[in-house]
């Protein structure tokens, strides 16, 4: 029986973006041409980002102005599925206290409610996203209506936020003084919870959408909460060291080097032995040989697949060219 296509076993492609389309202002090499060779194929693309406080206008734009063909209506946010909470938990027209910006309070008006700023006895709901105007005044606001009970929503709960000068507070920082301060715990709508994935599949019509990412506790965590199959890149955060210890629920089922892995064949890219590559438990280590082989991501799904059924993650070289391979995957 041949081996299918990636793209034939799934409807529709959900794209982490820092780290697996670019570094922040840089594209990453291969990125753009991948995109739009799936394009080309008939798939449908979604861009899926934990970022709330820009609208998917200005991440499409964001994009564009990096080569990658976008359009808002691909631009899947955590505010938007923190929206759609807010929709299915209160009622239509209630007042939503937004402690975020402008383009998250966009996204509440959106979904029929009605965005408010200061607290008051009609506030029904909190949602809350990243801002860098927040301030003190915004959080004791939304501690108010949380210690009286209103449904509390948080678009995510990263504890950082990647920039150029290094890792700052991210909403997650925010929503833990809210926590310390009310003793409540919110719904959060973002990865890697389910909602953001499910609304990205929703807008693009999929049923088998393949969720791809760089991060192991957002990406591939959110897509197993979300019952879809993932594809890990190793183009961002996550390293071949962090997959071969990785817990069941952050285990992807698909790994590649980049995202020109797309257009790939299904078996090819899957976590699993592969030819040319022989790895045996050797009490608390793996052994690694080669048969001629030399792909280093080929012996990386091998050695994932063996580390996981073993349960260890220490790894030696049987010969020089598993030697030169584990060098190459910083696992020497």
């Amino acid at each position: 029986m041949s081996d299918p296509a990636l793209l034939a076993r799934h409807d529709a492609v959900l794209l982490d973006l820092d780290g697996t389309v670019y570094h922040g202002a840089r594209p990453i090499p291969s990125a753009a041409e991948s995109i739009a060779r799936v394009r080309e194929l008939g798939t449908p693309v979604r861009f899926v980002t934990n970022n709330a406080s820009k609208s998917p206008g200005a991440v499409a734009a964001h994009l564009r102005g990096l080569g990658v063909a976008a359009e808002a209506a691909e631009v899947s946010t955590s505010a938007q599925a923190a929206a759609r909470l807010l929709r299915e938990r209160i009622a239509p027209g209630a007042a939503v206290l937004v402690v975020g910006t402008e383009a998250l309070a966009a996204e509440v008006e959106a979904a029929g409610l009605r965005p408010v700023r200061q607290a008051s006895d009609d506030v029904a709901a909190v949602v809350q996203g990243h801002s860098p105007d927040t301030a003190w005044a915004d959080l004791a606001e939304a501690c108010l209506r949380i210690r009286a009970g209103a449904v509390w929503v948080a678009c995510n709960a990263d504890a950082t936020l990647p920039t150029e000068r290094g890792q700052l507070p991210g909403n997650g920082a925010m929503v833990a003084a809210l926590r310390a301060a009310t003793g409540r715990e919110p719904d959060v709508a973002g990865k890697p919870r389910a909602p953001l994935f499910r609304t990205a599949a929703e807008s693009a019509g999929a049923r088998a959408p393949l969720v791809v990412g760089d991060r192991l506790d957002t990406d591939i965590e959110g897509a197993a909460a979300a019952g879809l199959a993932a594809l890990a890149v190793l183009t961002g955060v996550g390293t071949p060291a962090a997959l071969l210890a990785a817990e069941p629920a952050q285990r992807p089922r698909y790994l590649a080097a980049d995202l020109s892995a797309l257009t790939g064949k299904s078996g090819e890219l899957e976590i699993g032995p592969r030819p040319g590559w022989r790895v045996r438990a050797d009490g608390p280590e793996l052994t690694a040989t080669s048969d001629g082989a030399r792909d280093a991501v080929d012996l990386l799904r091998t050695l994932c697949a063996a580390a996981w059924r073993h349960g260890t993650t220490r790894v030696r070289p049987g010969d020089d060219h598993a030697g030169a391979a584990l060098a190459e995957l910083g696992l020497a």
